[in-house]
């Protein structure tokens, strides 16, 4: 009897335990598409953000958002932040139930819904809003002798995290620059942190990134080690990418943002923020308030956040809105 005793508040332990760290209070609910839109969380409910890299936008961004929700929802919705590889690893966790909310590169989320590119089946994901810009970021040793992304074969380049919307880029950069990025490079798929301290101990060439701008790892390497960097011109590739997808446009990381010689023209690619078609509309409305209602207080965390606008918000197709942000949008007056 003793035993068995035991065994019974285990279980009920555990089970409390299962409850405390989801179940009514989790933010992946099943949205009831009969009911109305009001915006207004009336239970405690917590949501996992998919961010990306540690050095990078989306976890700066990410961790402001998730600390911003409590305040404008009176402490029912709060947020928890986690680091991740990024877009497509982002939109596989989300769709698995690890996250509620993800960041993702357009052409990603594009590919997603389609069930193009790295998804074999189109993802039950729709968009919050669009969001601020990414920008391709390709930088080389300057004593590598890589003058261009052609330039990069039979060299140790980082690509990006595994699953990540860098190295999707990456490698449609590559094919687009007559490489084949599975033979002609020696990729390193590595994390941004990882890629900049081989970058400054000599054992990766090059790399490419796409993050908002500042990116905090490339602020570092250029702080610590500009001599021995350069950006690289993207120009030239933008016909090639545009042909694959409108959402790759022209942009320039301009001299002032890492405190360059000159402007560089780059390759520019919006950015979403994803989340399961069945998400309770009232909290995917409440955090679609709270990315446009406290935009400043997510620039502080990065500049990059500025790029958040209601003008832009709704451009999201082929990856349509969601219900609940579909209700804040139109409130807070997006065309």
């Amino acid at each position: 009897m003793r035993r068995i005793d035991v065994r019974l508040a285990v279980g009920l332990s555990v089970l409390a335990l299962v409850a405390g760290c989801g179940g009514q209070q989790g933010g992946a609910t099943t949205d009831d598409t009969a009911s109305e839109v009001t915006c207004e969380v009336t239970r405690e409910t917590r949501v996992g953000i998919a961010t990306g890299n540690a050095t990078g936008v989306y976890y700066a961004v990410g961790n402001a958002l998730a600390g911003q929700l409590s305040g404008t929802t009176g402490g029912k919705l709060t947020g928890t932040a986690a680091e991740t590889g990024a877009s497509v690893q982002n939109v596989e966790q989300l769709v698995g139930g690890q996250y509620d909310v993800a960041f993702s590169l357009f052409d990603t989320a594009v590919n997603a819904v389609e069930g193009k590119g790295s998804f074999t089946a189109p993802q039950p994901v729709q968009a919050l809003a669009r969001i601020y810009d990414n920008y391709t970021q390709v930088v080389v040793r300057k004593d590598s002798g890589i003058t261009s992304v052609a330039g990069m074969r039979g060299k140790r380049i980082s690509t990006g995290s595994p699953k990540s919307g860098t190295e999707v880029i990456a490698n449609r950069l590559l094919e687009a620059a007559g490489l084949d990025p599975a033979k002609d490079v020696r990729a390193q798929r590595l994390d941004l942190t990882k890629t900049v301290e081989g970058i400054k101990d000599g054992s990766v060439d090059g790399f490419f990134w796409s993050g908002g701008l500042p990116t905090g790892g490339l602020t570092d390497l250029f702080t610590t080690a500009g001599d021995k960097v350069t950006f690289i011109d993207l120009a030239p590739l933008l016909p090639k990418m545009a042909a694959l997808s409108p959402g790759y446009q022209e942009g320039t990381i301009g001299r002032d943002v890492y405190k360059t010689a000159a402007d560089t023209p780059t390759i520019v690619v919006p950015n979403v923020l994803l989340v399961r078609k069945d998400l309770d509309a009232n909290v995917a409305c409440a955090i679609t308030r709270t990315v446009f209602d406290k935009r400043d207080a997510l620039a502080q965390a990065n500049p990059a956040a500025k790029g958040i606008s209601l003008d832009k918000a709704r451009r999201t197709l082929p990856v349509p809105l969601h219900r609940g942000a579909d209700k804040a949008l139109k409130d807070l007056g997006a065309n």
